[in-house]
This record gives C-alpha cells, sequence and structure tokens, in this order.
C-alpha cells in the first residue's frame, strides 16, 4: 500500500515563516483533519461530529481540546508514571482559546456533539505552537463536511522595539511590550485575550488590525484549501423543531410584560429572575399545559427566552434603560474592605453590586514556587492566582466538582493583569499566591478578582509598582436600525443576552491584560474605539474607588507573615554552604528553624533565607556570612571545639571553617595533657596566626590572648649551676 497523495497549502507572510497545511494522510476517518506545519513543529488537528443531536439540547455541544506529546520535543513526562495525564493550565488555556473563536460560528440550531482535538506531534524550540492551534482546528473543519460559518483563524501578535511581530519565538516575546491572541474570521474579530505594559487604546487597536491583517491571509488559504478537497458542501442536518403559532402567541402574550417588567423593576438579579419566571409559568398556565406536554414546553422555553432577550436589547437601544436601571456607561456601587482576616498575610474584601470577591495573599519562600514542566518550558513561577467559583454564588443547589475550565480561565486573566506590577524579585524575595474566592456573583468576577488582588497586595505590605483596576464591557447591536450601545461594568443577564464581553484591565498609565469574546458579524473599530474608551474612563472611577479603602502599600508585611532575606555570594561559596550531602545547610536550618534556598545564577550564588521570626533569620544569616567570609590573619574570633587530639584542638572560627590550636598554643605554661584544659563544644577566644596560602589550613593562638604571668626572680647563675656536692662540701667549709 502506498502513501496517499496529500492535498497543502502554504501560507507566507513574507516573515520568512511559511505555514503549510495539509490533508489527506493522517486520521481519515475523521470528519475532516489537517496537519499544520511550521518548520519543525507540526500539529495534528481532527473533527468528528454527531450525525444526530441528541434530544432536548438546545446549545452547541462542542468541546475542543489541546494537549501536547511530550515525545514531539523528545521528553519523558514527570511524575512517577511517565505518561501524559491529566490537561495541564496551559493546554486548557490553549483549548479555550480555540473553542471562543469557534463556538460563535456554529449554526444556531445545529446542536450535534462535535469533538475537535488538536495535537502538538512534533516542536521546535523557538516555536510557540498555541499560536497555530486555531488554525489548526478551523482548517479541519473546512475540509470536513460539518456545518461551519468559518473559517477563522488565530495569531499571537507582539511589539518589540515598537514593531508588530506575527507568531513571535519565545526569545522575542521575553523582550515584547504587547502580547495578545488574536482570533478573527476575514471580516470580524471574533476573540482577544493577552497581556500588555500598560499601553494605550490606541497602540492595542494597531495590534489588533495586524493581526487581522494576518489572519484574512491564513483565512484564504483555508477557503482554497477546501476547494481543493471538495469539502464546500456541508452535510444537511435536522434544525430546531418549530411552531410559527406558538412562537406567535409566546410573542403576543409575553414580550410587554416582560418589557415592562424590565424598564420598572430594577430588583436584584434573584427576583427579577422570579418575576420573569412568573410571566412564563402564568403563560404555560393560561394554555393547560403539564409536565407531560413536555415538547412543548421546550419550544415555549426557547421562545420566551427569545422575547427575554429582544425585549431587554431594544429597552437598552431605544430607551437607554438597563435592567437595573443604570445608565449605559454607570457603574455599580462599590465597598470595599481590608485586613478582614487578620490570620492571613493580606486579604481583601471587594463587592461592585451583586458581585463579591474575597481576596487572600500567602507570601512564601524559594521553595513553595510553582513548576512549570510543559514539552516546551521548564521554569519556576514565583507567582499565582487562584480562582474560585462555588456553586453557591450564583444560589445553585449543586456540588462543587473540583476546578473547572472556566475558573482557570479566569484566574488566567486576573494574574496577567496583576503580574506586570510586582516589585522584581530583589526587591521581594517572596513566592506570593493570590486566591480569589467569588461569594457573590452577577457579572465580572474575574475583574472584582483583579480589583480585590490590587487591595490585599497592598494590605500584605507588597510594594506594587502601580495599582490595577478592571471592568468588563458589553455590546447591544441591531444591524436593521444600525443602532447599538456599549455598556459599562455588565451583568450576567447583558452578558448573557447582549453581544460582547470586554474585560480590560489596568493602571492610571495604561492597560495591562484585556479579554474579549464576540457574538455576532460585524463589529467595527468605531465600535471598539468606543467600548476601549468607556473602559478607561470605568477603570479609572473603579480604581478611585479602591484607593479610598487603601491608597498605597503598608509599609511593612504582617507580624504573622514570614521574614525572608536575599543575598549574593561568590559561586565557589555554594558547596561550602550545601555542605557534603546537605549536611551543613540542612544543621544551619535545624539550628535556626529557617528555610534555605541555594541556586547558582550567572556565576554567582542567590541564598534566600526564610523564618517566622527575625531571631531566626539573624541567626541564619550570620552563619552563611560567617561561611562566606574569608577568615583574616590576626583577627580574633569566638570559636568553638570540636575535637581533640594529642597534639592539640580543631575549633570552628567561622561555620565550616576549622584551625588547628597546637598544644604549645593553649597556654603560656606547658601543657601535658589537651583534655585536661578543654572540652568538646566550649567556646573560647582564638588568634589567627596564619593562613596556609597552598593548603588553606588555619594556625590559631589562644595563649597570644592571655596574659603572660610574671617572670620569678632567678637565682645566680653560679649557684644556679652549682653541682649538689660541691654546694654541700661549700657549706661545711
Amino acid at each position: 500500500m502506498s502513501k496517499p497523495i496529500p492535498i497543502s497549502k502554504t501560507i507566507n507572510l513574507g516573515d520568512g515563516k511559511p505555514i503549510t497545511i495539509e490533508t489527506g494522510v493522517l486520521a481519515k476517518q475523521t470528519d475532516g483533519s489537517v496537519v499544520v506545519r511550521q518548520g519543525n513543529t507540526m500539529l495534528l488537528a481532527t473533527v468528528v461530529s454527531a450525525k444526530e443531536s441528541k434530544p432536548d439540547v438546545d446549545f452547541m455541544p462542542l468541546s475542543v481540546e489541546y494537549t501536547e506529546k511530550f515525545a514531539a520535543f523528545g521528553r519523558f513526562p514527570g511524575g512517577f508514571r511517565k505518561r501524559e495525564g491529566r490537561p495541564s493550565d496551559y493546554e486548557i488555556l490553549v483549548s479555550r482559546l480555540v473553542d471562543r473563536a469557534l463556538r460563535p460560528l456554529f449554526p444556531k440550531d445545529y446542536h450535534a456533539e462535535t469533538f475537535v482535538n488538536i495535537e502538538l506531534i512534533s516542536a521546535e524550540e523557538s516555536i510557540m505552537p498555541d499560536a497555530l492551534a486555531g488554525l489548526a482546528a478551523s482548517a479541519a473543519l473546512a475540509v470536513s463536511d460539518v456545518p461551519f460559518n468559518g473559517p477563522i483563524s488565530e495569531v499571537r501578535v507582539a511589539r518589540v522595539d515598537g514593531k508588530f511581530i506575527i507568531n513571535p519565538t519565545f526569545e522575542e516575546l521575553e523582550i515584547a511590550d504587547i502580547d495578545i491572541m488574536v482570533g478573527a474570521t476575514k471580516d470580524n474579530i471574533l476573540m482577544l485575550e493577552g497581556e500588555m505594559d500598560e499601553v494605550s487604546e490606541a497602540e492595542m487597536l494597531e495590534a489588533m488590525k495586524a493581526a487581522h491583517a494576518a489572519i484574512k491571509v491564513h483565512c484564504q488559504a483555508q477557503i482554497e484549501l477546501a476547494q481543493m478537497v471538495g469539502s464546500t458542501e456541508k452535510r444537511d442536518y435536522v434544525g430546531d423543531p418549530e411552531d410559527k403559532e406558538l412562537e406567535e402567541m409566546v410573542k403576543q402574550e409575553t414580550y410587554d410584560k416582560i418589557y415592562e417588567t424590565a424598564k420598572t423593576s430594577f430588583a436584584s438579579k434573584s427576583e427579577r429572575g422570579e418575576l420573569f419566571d412568573k410571566i412564563k409559568n402564568d403563560f404555560i398556565e393560561q394554555l393547560g399545559l403539564s409536565s407531560e406536554d413536555k415538547d412543548k414546553l421546550n419550544l415555549i422555553e426557547n421562545y420566551f427566552h427569545d422575547n427575554l432577550k429582544h425585549a431587554v436589547r431594544n429597552l437598552i437601544l431605544d430607551e437607554g434603560i438597563r435592567l437595573d436601571g443604570r445608565k449605559t456607561d454607570e457603574i455599580r456601587p462599590i465597598w470595599s474592605e481590608v485586613d478582614y482576616l487578620p490570620a492571613t498575610h493580606g486579604s481583601a474584601i471587594f463587592t461592585r453590586g451583586e458581585t463579591q470577591a474575597m481576596c487572600t495573599v500567602t507570601l512564601g519562600s524559594k521553595m513553595n514556587e510553582q513548576t512549570i514542566d510543559q514539552v516546551l518550558v521548564q521554569e519556576s513561577e514565583t507567582f499565582m492566582l487562584h480562582y474560585n467559583f462555588p456553586p453557591y454564588s450564583t444560589g445553585d443547589a449543586r456540588p462543587r466538582r473540583g476546578v473547572g475550565r472556566r475558573e482557570i480561565g479566569h484566574g488566567n486573566l486576573a494574574l496577567r493583569a496583576l503580574k506586570g506590577m510586582l516589585p522584581d524579585s530583589e526587591d521581594c524575595p517572596y513566592t506570593i499566591r493570590i486566591v480569589s474566592d467569588i461569594l457573590e456573583s452577577n457579572g465580572s468576577s474575574s475583574m472584582a478578582t483583579v480589583c480585590g488582588g490590587t487591595l490585599a497586595l497592598m494590605d500584605a505590605g507588597i510594594k506594587m509598582k502601580r495599582p490595577v483596576s478592571g471592568i468588563a464591557m458589553g455590546l447591544i447591536t441591531d444591524n436593521a436600525s444600525g443602532k447599538w450601545a456599549v455598556l459599562s461594568d455588565i451583568l450576567g443577564d447583558e452578558d448573557h443576552l447582549g453581544d460582547m464581553d470586554f474585560k480590560v484591565t489596568g493602571t492610571e498609565k495604561g492597560i495591562t491584560a484585556c479579554q474579549m469574546d464576540i457574538k455576532v458579524d460585524g463589529l467595527s473599530y468605531e465600535i471598539l474605539t468606543k467600548a476601549l474608551k468607556q473602559a478607561n474612563e470605568g477603570r479609572m472611577h473603579i480604581l478611585n474607588e479602591i484607593l479610598k479603602t487603601l491608597s498605597e502599600p503598608r509599609e511593612d508585611f504582617k507580624a504573622h507573615a514570614p521574614k525572608i532575606f536575599r543575598m549574593e555570594v561568590a559561586g565557589k561559596y555554594i558547596g561550602a554552604i550545601i555542605g557534603p550531602s546537605g549536611k551543613m545547610i540542612q544543621g544551619i536550618q535545624a539550628e535556626t528553624k529557617t528555610v534555605i534556598a541555594i541556586e547558582e545564577l550567572d556565576g554567582k550564588g542567590i541564598v534566600v533565607i526564610s523564618a517566622l521570626n527575625a531571631e531566626g533569620l539573624e541567626a541564619a544569616k550570620t552563619k552563611i556570612l560567617g561561611i562566606v567570609t574569608e577568615p583574616e590573619k590576626g583577627k580574633v574570633y569566638l570559636g568553638k571545639v570540636k575535637s581533640i587530639k594529642e597534639f592539640g584542638a580543631f575549633v570552628e572560627i567561622l561555620p565550616g571553617k576549622e584551625g588547628l590550636l597546637h598544644i604549645s598554643e593553649i597556654d603560656h605554661r606547658r601543657v601535658e595533657d589537651v583534655s585536661k584544659e578543654l572540652t568538646v563544644g566550649q567556646e573560647i577566644e582564638v588568634k589567627l596566626l596564619e593562613v596556609d596560602v597552598r593548603s588553606g589550613k588555619l594556625k590559631l593562638s589562644r595563649k597570644a590572648l592571655l596574659k603572660r604571668p610574671e617572670r620569678q626572680e632567678r637565682p645566680e647563675n653560679n649557684e644556679r649551676n652549682e653541682r649538689p656536692e660541691n654546694k654541700e662540701k661549700r657549706k661545711e667549709d
């Protein structure tokens, strides 16, 4: 059997980094499969969609999975099993990026289970594969018969030295001040996510335009590939059932009631939901339907939701009235508090309307760093942010089942918003963990996390460069009339019923992170410009409210926070600090009740000491300074006797540095037995007499520090030297 002839298309952007899309060779039992290649990096993307929809499904059951094979880069997975396991946070984040761009483009009434899988099967060290994942997924859909209103593509755009680079290398990204991922069709931007170094709104728009220009080329290549394959015709499918008479009846009986309720009853989220449910249930009761009329009840549910959506949107576009009575650019009431949890290292409560985040900060040592072990990235992270969204935050009566994709995505956005404003490691040697627990949620809990995280960091005494605030913007559009409205600080319902969720975070100087999802076609740069301008005004208002609670970081850390000292030593002392088999460093830790971490960086030793109290920190610091201090000839040291020999004693004058105190240097008088003069563990003062240049051996003296005894009168020489028998004879005479 010979290898199938591949069908391929090459994308050239003029940057010397061509991308090839190939189909027809691998995974041919799928509905569509492609291999996307750039350099030695290869991604296999497949799509399989069920032929029929499941009953009672009124949403798009799409599942996107991005996975990385360690063999792609010639590595073994970590852990005991040496096998790829559950998806890493990074793989989940890439999966979400692709999902968010694909999902809006499936037909509204297409509800067949659809699985898109993207696998990294070969990797080149300098190429970032996540920037190719969206292209691969869309290309697999393009060559399939699955209904899809694409194609789309995603690219990463970075700005280095004022120049925009499409799909930069890892090295280029390290020095970039803009790093955003953009997903779009040929005509419209669908998704945006990234981080920036306090850039302006205009600069971010320019980056988006640069990304979109490249995406247009990607999309055209997919269109041409689909034509080459002959897959431009999509499969037929059975859409949602319809009942035009019932649809009109629902509209006639409920639309006006929904509109008036939304216009006049500015109740809480739960109360408003109950009012809308009453309108729906009264209509069902009016028809005399029971729970057995399942098909009809499902249709009523869908039609009622459509009327609710239209009523809320029209109320905003025609009268400028929102569900809670605010103006389009008005921010909900805010209150916040710091030091709410006295036993934590830093804490804050941030409440905006019916959204509330409780944020805590924990400070740790280098031992608490998070190890990152990905196919292409192996490093450690000193800043973590974990976001939790328990069911009770929305009043749901259901169990909590671990951390979901949404929680990982929201936490990552808040982390990107804050991390650029943390002090440098030289000024803050701590490992920092923020935990945001959402206690109430009605829109934009990730932005509440950013605001609460800022307050908690300042409460912990972390000297942030500048405080960060965040806001979620919404959009309502009507293509028929051309009307549109940008909404500041959106509610959960406005997110669900609206056309955009655009989260923007930043300082007084500029934007630090963003995330945008678009649900409609034709979002113009005019609307984006308006949204960014309005977001800036909202961010500044929220930032001012934050600073009313705590205007600047606390002068010092909490009394119960760990004490950390960071010092540099010459690289030659690293081994001496660690000691044989780690005995030296372990002994210091045990004696001083500290945690000591040491690593080599640029030929120097970086020592980080962590302790629960200042006394232990100082003790460990003194011992390490002793190890790295060179003994000085002529200097007096308080040493400890380590061992006793017949010819003298060995005395430790500095940690790890022992010298010989010879028996002749113990005292001015003659010493016959060293053990009668000294004991092991005894502390004595000694003077360093000599350092052997070749061997480094130390010669010590205790005698040199003792007062010389007074000299006794000596007998006359002739009397002293006279023999005893002569002395007796002389006496007789």
